[in-house]
């Protein structure tokens, strides 16, 4: 039986951004992302009225239909919610939902607007969706090449999504899922940072779907992050060749009504030889000793080793914002675990409030994600050309 074995997701808000206005719902077996636009905080609510739609029990309803049903009446909702509100009029948002069909090893795709879908399967990387934008549009009839298409000024309109019209044109696809298949949704705050096969050679890569998505947000904000940037990633692969039954972890109450009760537990998990005769007593306490002292070196070597790996922003003394190496923590006896590099001219006080949580967070970065964020401020902030 195939089904969704591993899952991960990550949002961003980017580095030009003062706000997320993406959304998304990731519970196995329903996946959602959502870009929402509109003044006024519009973009938010909407794309998050498109995901909460998602969030329910889909029961027997065939996966294409749920798909088509929910996007049409979160669309009615948002729509709805504009005309009441006029701050709010023309507010809206993209979809793109997958939905696993783990009874006909599938999985069906909703879309609407410029959010993408995509299938690793082995090396190659294939879109599922097609974008409903103007440059698209411009591209299909042959108007304009790929490279153009990328740098459009207005690639960014986008000619269908939930909320502006009462009804909407749902594009609905299936697939059929293969072992070790790797679904992805993202905003295009992804895809337009980075190019199809940069987003293939992450996924490919990456030792785990979280540590992919992780890349790619990465990626996407040292490339620009012209936007707000969401990914989620599902792994669909086959369960039935797994061998041997899984016994359930029990703990607490669950415990206690197996009978399992702490002292019982100890004594289950004992050697049969510990109610005989203890000998060598000496020597492995000696062993144990060792291994101790073994593991606390390497604890102390790792430590060490790592503070000199990890960068993060912070602010120093006089309030500006300066680039750290180490750990952003203070240890008893005045033992601090980072040492300030570089302070920049900026004051952390007079960034916006967004910006200034980039700083503030103490966010653990790679060398060069940590320069490129702090040259990116001071860019902002006219202190770089």
């Amino acid at each position: 039986m195939l089904r969704v074995t591993e899952q991960a997701y990550r949002t961003d808000t980017g580095r030009q951004r003062t706000a997320n206005e993406d959304a998304y719902y990731a519970r196995a077996p329903v996946f959602v992302v959502a870009d929402g636009m509109g003044g006024a905080q519009a973009g938010e609510v909407a794309s998050k009225m498109a995901t909460d739609a998602f969030d329910r029990d889909l029961g027997s309803t065939p996966p294409e239909r749920a798909l088509r049903e929910l996007a049409e009446g979160a669309n009615r909702r948002i729509h709805e919610h504009a005309q009441q509100d006029a701050s709010r009029a023309g507010m809206g948002t993209t979809l793109t939902a997958a939905i696993v069909n783990a009874d006909d090893h599938s999985v069906a795709i909703g879309h609407v607007g410029d959010s993408r879908a995509y299938l690793l399967r082995g090396a190659k990387l294939e879109q599922l969706t097609q974008d409903h934008s103007l440059v698209e549009e411009l591209r299909r009839k042959g108007q304009l090449t790929d490279e153009q298409a990328s740098e459009h000024p207005q690639r960014s309109i986008i000619t269908r999504a939930l909320g502006p019209e009462e009804d909407v044109d749902v594009d609905i696809r299936t697939v059929q899922a293969r072992p070790g298949d790797v679904f992805l949704l993202c905003s295009d705050g992804l895809t337009t940072m980075l190019g199809e096969e940069r987003i293939a050679r992450i996924l490919r890569g990456a030792t785990s779907l979280d540590a992919a998505v992780r890349a790619l947000v990465d990626e996407a904000n040292r490339a620009g992050g012209r936007d707000n940037i969401t990914a989620v990633a599902f792994r669909i692969d086959d369960v039935a060749a797994a061998k041997g039954v899984e016994q359930p972890t029990l703990v607490g109450p669950s415990a206690a009504e197996e009978g399992l009760q702490a002292a019982e537990l100890r004594r289950a998990a004992a050697p049969a030889s510990a109610a005989g005769p203890r000998r060598g007593r000496g020597l492995r306490t000696a062993a144990k000793a060792l291994v101790a002292l073994l593991v606390a070196a390497a604890v102390v070597f790792g430590a060490w080793f790592g503070m000199r790996q990890v960068w993060f922003l912070g602010t120093d003394g006089g309030g500006r914002v300066a680039l750290y190496r180490g750990l952003p923590y203070d240890l008893p006896f005045g033992v601090n675990l980072y040492q300030k590099r570089y302070a920049s001219p900026i004051q952390a006080g007079s960034l916006p409030a967004a910006r200034r949580d980039s700083v503030t967070g103490h966010k653990l970065r790679s060398h060069a994600d940590a320069v490129s964020l702090i040259e990116d401020l001071q860019r902002s902030e006219g202190a770089l050309p």
